[in-house]
């Protein structure tokens, strides 16, 4: 009884230390767990899946960085002077030109993509 009373003692103490989500993506730890699950499940090639997954995570957020440096520099010239950080600035950039994080340009909800892979093909 006291093991189990110890571990959901422990189990509580877990989840209430988790801190909240932030806004950039996973990264080498978040990606790498999933690859190692992953990897685990095709074959046992659970550090194979590490290694990949955290190679993705990297990418993921590197690409998340870049985006919101490009929407800070925007928002800067249109706000001179404006202070605070590249990704507060970003945020500020999403809410004025109702973009989300992950796309440059605002799409209103419900209007198809128009990237060539969503177009149909026209018959000839």
């Amino acid at each position: 009884m006291k093991k189990y009373l110890m571990l959901a003692a422990a189990a509580g103490l877990l989840a209430t230390s988790i801190t909240t989500a932030e806004a950039e993506p996973g990264g080498c730890l978040k990606y790498g767990a999933a690859g190692a699950v992953g990897g685990h499940v095709a074959n046992h090639h659970g550090f194979l899946g590490a290694m990949g997954g955290c190679v993705t995570g990297m990418y993921v957020r590197h690409r998340y960085r870049k985006e919101a440096r490009a929407k800070a520099a925007l928002y800067d010239k249109e706000h001179p002077g404006a202070k605070g950080t590249y990704s507060e600035k970003a945020t500020a950039y999403d809410v004025e030109h109702s973009t989300s994080p992950g796309q440059m340009n605002s799409t209103p909800p419900g209007t198809p993509a128009t990237t060539p892979e969503a177009t149909p093909a026209q018959p000839q």
